[in-house]
């Protein structure tokens, strides 16, 4: 069944609720021991998602835990209700013990293996709906466009972006999370039967064994986090630049403290507008006066700590120059092809050469370019290129992640184009 377009999948029927209707939500010892009975009588994959509250909370923790199996039905699991309890049981130890060999059913499961591994359930095996998709050049591989194509129903996503740490959770919020598992094994065996029709089966079956692995690495956290700020671009000062690191160390604090979304405490925006204050030519570091003038500072939450957000300002105004944060970091890692012609000639030339191959490639085998080769590793690649040899070759590949199925094209590629 080929991919439905967007007018298409508005005619399909609404599917509002699972086949066998919502199930209470699992929040306590003895809903918790039912649940674990129940799917151990189920058989088979175990369909999993979770929802989170990101734009709402500090945490990006799930908020609810939903599984299928076959013979036991659709099971909603609060995680937050076993916070307080003994460690086995907020850790999901007996969950882990019960499924952990069963192949796990995801839909994007980057998104979800971390919070998944939080929780003490790592995978051994699992099936990427949505990773799938994209193997199969599917033009659209979200999880309502694929079970619109492959199901012949349409989801309703008007709860995507919703609170999901609130308590209790609304009924129709809970009929929404419970879909997202309901279809995940019809829409699995489909897609692996177009899997091994296309000849991609294998490639499939690496890239699952892949993100088994990547689920268990820990998360590296990105240095200065605070220069991410939306619109610091717009900054052309240290001393703006000390503002901008401190609002939004402050912020990143008091949104700890309150498990609230930094941005509910105080937006970026108004960060950067206020940084952007100080000039070469306006050296002094904001007034009270022109923070206020500022609509992101007049919001309730933000004037909440006005205090705070003032006393940052006195911080940065007694900083000595040499305190001050640079304008620019040294750059670390390898650089963005743009600037290669300049820096490596002979590393642009092989990208001007390589480069383009691999994406006329990638539209033959009819997938994403970035899921023949990722970005990252393609530039890694032809920059540290040194010995122009299969064996080399696939010793840099590997060191940067690329699966066998996807050496196996790119080595003969590169010797191709470059020798």
């Amino acid at each position: 069944m080929t991919d439905t377009g967007e007018q298409d999948l508005a005619d399909l029927p609404v599917l509002a609720e699972p086949a066998s209707g919502v199930p209470p939500v699992v929040n306590d010892a003895h809903s918790r021991r039912l649940a674990m009975d129940t799917l151990r009588a189920g058989h088979g994959p175990v369909a999993i998602d979770v929802e989170r509250a990101q734009s709402f909370r500090y945490s990006s923790k799930a908020y609810l835990l939903q599984l299928k199996r076959q013979g036991s039905g659709i099971i909603l699991i609060d995680p937050t209700a076993f916070q307080l309890d003994d460690a086995e049981v907020a850790q999901f130890f007996a969950l882990q013990e019960l499924i952990g060999d069963q192949e796990w059913i995801i839909h994007a499961a980057t998104q979800d293996l971390h919070n998944l591994v939080e929780l003490g359930l790592r995978p051994t095996k699992l099936f990427d709906t949505e990773l799938a998709g994209r193997l199969l050049g599917l033009p659209r591989v979200g999880l309502a466009a694929l079970v619109g194509s492959h199901c012949g129903v349409q989801l309703l996503k008007e709860h995507s972006a919703a609170d999901w740490s609130r308590r209790p959770i609304p009924d129709d919020w809970l009929a929404y999370a419970a879909l997202d598992v309901e279809l995940l094994q019809e829409l699995r065996d489909q897609l692996s039967a177009e899997l091994a029709a296309a000849g991609k089966d294998e490639w499939a079956r690496q890239e699952f064994e892949w993100l088994c692995r990547w689920a268990v690495r820990p998360i590296a956290e990105h240095p200065d986090r605070w220069r991410r700020t939306s619109g610091s671009h717009h900054v052309r000062t240290p001393r703006g630049l000390a503002i901008v690191r401190e609002l939004w160390t402050v912020r990143d604090r008091v949104a700890q403290e309150t498990d609230k979304a930094p941005s509910k405490i105080l937006q970026d925006k108004a960060i950067s507008e206020l940084a952007a204050v100080v000039t070469r030519t306006h050296p002094g570091v904001p007034t009270e006066r022109e923070l206020r003038s500022i609509d992101g500072f007049k919001r309730r939450q933000a004037r909440t700590y006005q205090s705070e957000w003032l006393a940052a300002l006195d911080r940065v105004a007694e900083l000595p120059t040499s305190k001050l944060p640079p304008l620019r970091t040294a750059s670390t890692g390898i650089p963005a092809p743009r600037n290669w012609e300049r820096l490596n000639p002979q590393a642009w030339q092989r990208w001007e050469q390589v480069r383009p191959a691999v994406m006329e490639l990638a539209d033959q085998l009819n997938v994403p370019v970035e899921n023949l080769i990722s970005p990252n590793a393609l530039k890694d690649l032809l920059w540290e290129l040194e010995s122009l040899d299969a064996a080399s070759l696939a010793d840099l590949l590997t060191a940067h992640d690329v699966r066998d199925w996807q050496r196996g094209f790119i080595v003969p590629l590169v010797l191709e184009k470059l020798s």
